[in-house]
């Protein structure tokens, strides 16, 4: 999604950056894990793949992503992003009859990192991203049922179970961003800060195009 192609989201916890070419190949690392394709329900793909999986992302008007990194490591520059690679957020816009439902994913693909409140703050920042600059009033996560820690953390996000799906073995949860709902995302996320990836961190100054 072009939208955020320029959009960095500061938190505590974690930092939130557009997905370039630089992430690529740790990204692809990632995604040799058997555990991570598992989780994800994602099929193995070659670098090369990868690359144009990226290039497809940021083009694709129904799909926003951004990568997750860690703040401490990466402010101040003190390390590259692929250095504080933690994990991914997306918001898929993917009901042409609704485009106001956003479907949700959090990957923290790093071990070390999980457990540790990164997931959770990545996914509130997402969330206050979408209702706010992309108009969604709703939220679906689909998680596969062995996933308990993830189907865990969107409940106490308020997400309600709504299906179970046997045979992909997948629970769907469900928010609506009712005005009570709104006013607690954005409490939750008011030490957000909306940065420009150029100024940040790109050399010259120069967007991928």
């Amino acid at each position: 999604m072009k939208i955020n192609q320029n959009t960095v989201l500061q938190g505590k916890r974690v930092t939130l950056v557009p997905y370039t070419s630089a992430h690529v190949p740790r990204y692809h690392e990632w995604m040799q894990s058997e555990e991570l394709q598992r989780l994800t329900a994602s099929e193995p793909l070659s670098l090369e793949q990868e690359y144009e999986m990226q290039r497809s992302w940021r083009d694709d008007a129904d799909k926003c992503t951004f990568i997750v990194l860690d703040t401490e490591r990466w402010s101040g520059q003190a390390c590259a992003d692929e250095d504080c690679m933690v994990g991914d957020v997306n918001l898929f816009l993917t009901d042409a009859e609704d485009p106001t439902l956003g479907e949700i994913e959090i990957m923290i693909a790093e071990p070390s990192y999980r457990g540790r409140g990164f997931g959770k703050e990545a996914t509130l920042m997402m969330m206050s991203y979408g209702v706010r600059n992309l108009g969604i009033t709703k939220f679906e996560a689909k998680i596969g049922q062995e996933n308990e820690a993830s189907i865990c953390m969107f409940k106490k996000l308020h997400f309600k179970e709504v299906a179970v799906n046997s045979v992909f073995q997948e629970v769907t949860l469900r928010l609506d961003v009712s005005d009570q709902e709104r006013r607690w995302l954005l409490e939750q996320t008011n030490h957000m800060e909306e940065k420009s990836y150029v100024e940040l961190k790109l050399p010259a100054g120069v967007l991928e195009t």
